[in-house]
């Protein structure tokens, strides 16, 4: 600071203004010669965004000019994601083996099919899982984790196993509608009614209406079903579809972006005996219901555990019902209707796509040492130029500071 004031107390000691004016001038050249230089150099070695910022917006015209190439053939096989669900983190979709064209036109599909297997095998990628909750009872171990993905709502994972249960029974259980509202155990569904069926694959078209608390209005949700099987696991996929021939209302409100999905499997009893009489629920669920995220998440981990632990009484009610010869209800029924699949050919059409995605990845060179040139010739200009005008520390700092300045970019 010292030298700054001496230095300008020693132009302004200048007897007359044209002589402060020309040693103003004198300290000033030697900056804006840098910085010329400096921009001109940068220019010369400016890092890829540069071109890209420059360069793109005509490649872009060209390319919009240009006639869009066919689809190819396994484009028909893929899987349809719809608008909705891609403001969420959605993996890549592949189409499970022998998938008939006319499976993919129907609300729930075999991309959706591959999208819960790699929920349920943690192959989807996404952020890590947060431990939420760890609670049991004497007939059932509740776990639930959560994760925040950069665009879209919080998604849930919760792990249910319920001890004396068959995989098929909880199945039928989380599908019937009917008994949801009967038992209450479900208290939020006030209305269910079916839109579409598909008898040959189980695909249902439902709508719900579900009551929120007193300070937002209830909601409604237009939700496509389906159920794999791959021996005694299934694959329970239930999801928001878009359907424009049922018209939105003020009240209640259309909940467009929801994903609640099952995995059921045996496991192996806690008991200790080895028998695989106990039943996993594995759960992914997500939905934007219209209010901000956080104060949503706080919601859920507040009411969590008192709709869950509900579950389970409801589950033992129904097996009471069904060991009694209590007929099922239609909703039910559907869901013995699966679709049967196996799930190492999953896995073999899982790793094929990988290691393709893998051979078309580009490797980036190496860079070679003339790439490095350019940087040496501006911090040289600099220390030049700074060795030349005697200009004092301040001069000196200036342009060293505008060449590491320029410099930077390049180390992006």
């Amino acid at each position: 600071m010292s030298v700054l004031l001496d230095l300008l107390m020693g132009i302004f000691r200048q007897q007359t203004l044209g002589g402060a004016a020309l040693e103003l001038a004198a300290l000033a050249a030697p900056l804006w010669l840098a910085v010329l230089v400096g921009l001109l150099i940068g220019w010369a070695w400016r890092p890829r965004w540069a071109g890209v910022v420059v360069g793109d917006n005509n490649a872009q015209q060209q390319a919009a000019q240009l006639p869009a190439p066919p689809p190819p053939a396994s484009a028909t096989a893929t899987a349809v994601v719809s608008r909705n669900e891609a403001a969420a983190v959605v993996p890549r979709t592949v189409v499970a083996p022998a998938a008939a064209p006319e499976d993919e036109q129907l609300a729930v599909n075999t991309g959706d099919l591959m999208h819960l297997w790699r929920l349920v095998e943690e192959k989807n990628g996404g952020p890590s899982w947060i431990h939420m909750m760890d609670r049991t009872l004497p007939t059932m171990r509740y776990q639930a984790w959560r994760r925040d993905p950069p665009n879209g709502p919080p998604q849930y994972r919760s792990s249910t196993i319920f001890e004396d249960a068959s995989p098929e029974v909880v199945r039928d259980f989380f599908w019937d509608d009917e008994f949801r509202i009967k038992n209450s155990w479900d208290d939020m569904l006030l209305q269910h009614e079916t839109l579409e069926e598909c008898t040959k694959t189980g695909t249902l078209v439902v709508r719900w209406v579900r009551k929120f608390p007193f300070f937002c209005s209830d909601r409604e949700y237009i939700i496509g079903r389906r159920i794999w099987a791959s021996g005694k696991t299934f694959y329970c996929v239930t999801k928001g579809v878009p359907r424009p021939s049922v018209p939105r209302q003020n009240k209640p409100r259309r909940v467009d972006l929801y994903y609640s999905s099952w995995c059921i499997r045996p496991v192996e009893s806690t008991k200790g005996d080895g028998a695989m009489t106990a039943c996993e629920v594995l759960l992914f669920h997500h939905e934007d219901m219209g209010i901000p995220w956080e104060i949503a998440k706080l919601g859920v981990r507040q009411g969590m555990w008192g709709c869950v632990k509900r579950i389970e009484p409801g589950l033992r009610a129904y097996q009471v019902a069904r060991t009694a010869g209590e007929p099922i209800s239609k909703c039910a029924a559907m869901a013995h209707i699966t679709t049967r699949f196996n799930a190492d050919e999953l896995i073999t059409e899982d790793n094929t796509e990988a290691s393709s995605s893998n051979n078309n990845t580009e490797v980036e060179k190496p860079k070679h040492w003339t790439n490095n040139i350019p940087k040496v010739l501006m911090i040289g200009g600099a220390v030049a130029l700074a060795c030349t005008f005697d200009g004092g520390l301040l001069t000196k700092a200036v342009i060293f500071g505008t060449a590491r300045r320029f410099a930077g970019p390049g180390r992006r």
